[in-house]
Order: structure tokens, then sequence, then C-alpha cells
């Protein structure tokens, strides 16, 4: 089991410590550490995943509102956090069934009328309902204001039309929350959030994409869907904010889940560096060796600092924007290198497929992109930085 006694920080409560050591009880029984699979069988594998943690009660921590199936009326972001680090040392596609079901239904949780709600989050929380988020398009991926995929109003309703991709759980979504220009006015002020169910005509899902740490993901096209206007979410024109508001819950949690296969790499790194015999020693007892277990070891308690702040900050209500980048930046790029020096420490078993250390290499690898790749949140740290010094100043 790996290092714990960050639990013990004063970022955690009581609850959170109990959380952490139940989940990891519940994992070491039911989350097995098999090869990543592909095609249909990724697909079955993440949907039997997402049956079994809400059979579990995992998923309702995703969910805000106890009434709707949620552990608690707010989302408790540390408690997430915890969740995802845990799973993703078990199993990174555990991990990405838990986020995902939060993502693709956190655009609910915050802005959902009742009836929205009642329908589609204790479904998603039972693990019932899979869902999915869609905003990222062919030509619009951190530039959202270029989004071209549109929604008109048509009578008592919408049509959209156009595509999304990199969707993760395309392609096995039972609902997909879609992000589509209604021109409220330009840029980012004019987009809308939908929930658009899986079977609503006019919805195909026109590619299957495979990528090195294999997932459900697809590109989705829409041509005449029609879309009633309950299925709209909030008002319009303030589908971006939604976005940001939901990202922005989840992104320090990505932070999370790449601490966690840093944890699972150093536990590897560890047991092979005791292990392995080498010209009358252990692999563990040449300085080299002993130094980069050093260096990750230093380099996941940090990130590890920078994820429970941003995490508590969050639960105390106040903006993390900067604290969040910082997690999310520091935390993917550490836990590539840490990665990087367990596959080293492997030797020539560290690039065999399946090994475990070689799965973590393409686990982590797509975490420094997603939910705001690494030069965005350096765009975000610095923007931050210096939006405070320009209010220092004029003060």
């Amino acid at each position: 089991m790996a290092d714990t006694s960050y639990l013990d920080w004063p970022f955690l409560e009581p609850h959170h410590r109990a959380l952490a050591l139940e989940l990891e009880r519940w994992a070491r029984e039911n989350i097995h550490d098999a090869p990543h699979a592909r095609g249909r069988e990724t697909d079955d594998a993440c949907v039997a995943l997402v049956r079994k943690l809400g059979a579990a009660n995992w998923i309702r921590y995703a969910i805000g509102g106890k009434e709707w199936g949620g552990s608690a009326e707010t989302i408790d972001t540390r408690a997430i956090c915890l969740i995802r680090e845990t799973l993703a040392r078990h199993s990174g596609l555990a991990d990405f069934a838990f986020a995902m079901q939060g993502l693709g239904s956190g655009a609910i949780t915050l802005q959902g009328s009742d009836a929205q709600k009642r329908h589609y989050l204790p479904r998603v929380a039972t693990g019932s309902a899979v869902a999915a988020f869609a905003l990222s398009e062919p030509d619009a991926g951190s530039d959202v204001g270029a989004m071209s995929c549109a929604a008109h109003p048509d009578g008592d309703g919408y049509v959209l039309n156009g595509e999304k991709t990199w969707i993760s759980n395309g392609g096995i979504a039972d609902f997909y929350v879609v992000f589509a220009r209604t021109g409220e006015a330009p840029g980012v002020r004019g987009i809308s959030a939908f929930i658009v169910d899986a079977d609503t005509p006019g919805l195909e899902i026109a590619e299957r994409i495979e990528v090195i740490a294999p997932h459900p993901l697809a590109r989705l096209r829409f041509s005449q869907c029609r879309i009633p206007a309950g299925q709209r979410l909030g008002e319009a024109g303030q589908g971006f904010k939604l976005a940001m508001r939901t990202l922005d819950i989840f992104r320090t949690s990505v932070a999370a889940a790449a601490l966690g296969f840093a944890r699972r790499a150093l536990d590897e790194a560890v047991q092979r560096a005791t292990a392995r015999k080498m010209f009358g020693h252990t692999l563990a007892d040449f300085q080299l060796t002993q130094a980069k277990l050093a260096d990750m070891a230093a380099a996941i308690d940090a990130s590890a600092l920078l994820v429970y702040r941003a995490a508590w900050l969050r639960d105390q209500g106040r903006t993390v924007t900067r604290e969040a980048a910082m997690a999310k930046m520091v935390a993917t790029e550490s836990a590539q290198q840490v990665i990087d020096s367990a596959v080293q420490i492997f030797g020539g078993m560290g690039v065999v497929s399946e090994v475990p250390v070689e799965r973590l290499y393409r686990d982590i690898r797509a975490l420094r992109i997603y939910e705001g790749a690494t030069e965005v949140q350096k765009l975000i740290i610095a923007r931050e930085l210096l939006k405070e010094a320009a209010a220092n100043v004029a003060t």
C-alpha cells in the first residue's frame, strides 16, 4: 500500500481519512490489476466499472444534492481527490469511469432544473446511466470561443448541427452534456448547454478514437438533431460559464489522479529496486538508485501538498483558479517524471507491454493535456499573478 501519512495533514478531516481507508480496502477486493483492454472490451470494462462503483456508493461523491443521490448537498472536492487518487493507484480505467460520471453530470448538478436533476442524477449516482461531457471540437479545444457546433431555435426547441471530438465515454454514454453556439453574443458569450440523450435522432458516433491508454473516446456528429427547450441547462448564452464552473470542480481531481499514478510507480520502483540483484548487491544499494527514489518521493509530496491545498481552499468556498492550475501543472508533469524514473529502474522490463509501470507510462500522458494542457495552466497562473500585481498597484 502506498504511503498514507498525508492523510494526517491538516487539509483533511476525520471523515476524509475514513473515506480513503475504506475505499482502499474496497479497491483491493474489487478493482483488479488487469491489462489494458481494446475496442469493445474497453467499452464493456468501463460500463462494468461504472456499475460496480455505483453499486458500492462511490459515485454519489461526484454528485451534488442528497435529494438527487449525492453524498452531500455540495460536492466535496477533497473527497473527489481522495477517491481519484486511490482508484488511479489501482486502475486507470476505474479512475476514468468515476471521473467521467462526475464531469459528465457536473453541469446538471450546478445548473439543472429540479426535473432535469430528478431524471438524470440518481441514475448517474447508481451507475445505471453513463454520463459524458461534450465541449471540444476539431477546431476548438483550448480555444472554446472558436466553437462552431450550433443550436438554432426552432419552435419549442432547438436544432443542433456540428461535431464534437475527444469525447470521453463517446459511444457508451446514455446522455451527453453538449455545448453549442446559440448566438446571443460573439465568442464565448453566445454558447449554451444542452442535455442530449444518446438515442436522440440526428446524433451519431462518427468515429471511435483509439489512444495509447485505452478508454471509450469518440467523435460525435449532430445532423438536424432536434432538442426540446426543456433540455437546455440554465439560461441561453451562459454555457461557457457553466462549462468553466464544471471544469473548476474537477480540474484539481485530475492532479489527484496523476498523484495516484505516481504513488503506484514509486511503490513498483521500490519493490523492483529492493529485489533486483546486480553485481552482488540489490539495485537499491546503489546511490544513483537511491537519489532517483528520493527525487520521486519529493516530487510526489510536493504535488500532494498543492493538490490538497487547492481542494481544501475550494471546499472553503474560495476561488482556486491559480491554485488548481498549479496543482494540475505540477502533479501531472511530476507524475510523468516519476513514472519515467520507475521505467528506468525496471530497465528492459519497464518497456514490456502490460507490465504495471509500462501501463502507467501510457496512462499518465493524456493527463498533461486534457482539462487544460500544461501550457494553458502556465498561462492561467501567470495571468492571475499579473492581475494581482495590477490590483496591488491600483490600491
